[in-house]
């Protein structure tokens, strides 16, 4: 899935007139620390209910809070993957979504992003993920797969999409049908592929204990 489908329609941006009791209602409303604010359909930044209080003026504007994450966002097309990663590198619950023309389109929560990811039938089955990144002139699958299946593995389903960075990658997610993936990384680094990420398990760790515990800790979970 991509940011552009996992908006969440209840969430309504507030605009620099509104006033901060707006912001309060609807955050209480809707259980939410952060709401977006735009202008004239641009994004301008997210209003935090921490900033709301330390200002403690209810009815003063929006204009008048001092706004965070005024350049984070995510593009339309980008994957469920990107916006988790964003959110969580800036610890707010919800990021904005912009679209082609660098209009605002709406927001995505996390739990709206992590609720995309464990509606993924294959994430329902045993094994691990990889994410590759590779040259798109480089890009075959049938390579990938042949790699895959030299360490008597199978894929059981790819995701592909350009990165954000560089549209001359692409960022290829597998989910292997192993929940050890040390030797078919091995494999892949030797053959000079580039992994981003990885989920698995082995001996020595448990699903990637350092980013699983990351991702806890900032849910509070």
């Amino acid at each position: 899935m991509i940011a552009e489908e996992l908006i969440n329609q209840m969430i309504p941006p507030l605009k620099p007139n509104d006033k901060v009791s707006k912001a309060i209602h609807w955050m209480e409303e809707l259980r939410i620390n952060h709401l977006p604010v735009i202008e004239n359909e641009q994004y301008r930044g997210l209003v935090s209910e921490e900033v709301i209080y330390q200002h403690n003026e209810e009815n003063a504007l929006v204009r008048d809070l001092e706004l965070i994450c005024t350049n984070v966002y995510v593009l339309y097309h980008q994957h469920f993957y990107d916006i988790l990663r964003v959110a969580i590198a800036n610890q707010v619950q919800a990021i904005a979504v912009i679209g082609e023309e660098g209009n605002f389109l709406g927001v995505v929560t996390v739990n709206d992003t992590i609720n995309a990811f464990a509606e993924f039938s294959f994430m329902q089955e045993s094994g691990g993920i990889l994410v590759l990144l590779v040259d798109y002139r480089d890009y075959s699958l049938s390579e990938i797969s042949r790699l895959v299946e030299s360490n008597n593995a199978k894929i059981l389903s790819t995701h592909i999409n350009y990165d954000k960075e560089d549209n001359s990658k692409l960022r290829i997610t597998l989910k292997i049908n192993k929940i050890d993936l040390n030797r078919i990384v091995a494999t892949f680094e030797r053959f000079n592929y580039r992994i981003i990420a990885k989920f698995h398990s082995s001996e020595n760790e448990e699903m990637n204990k350092d980013r699983l515990d990351l991702l806890l800790r900032y849910l509070d979970i």
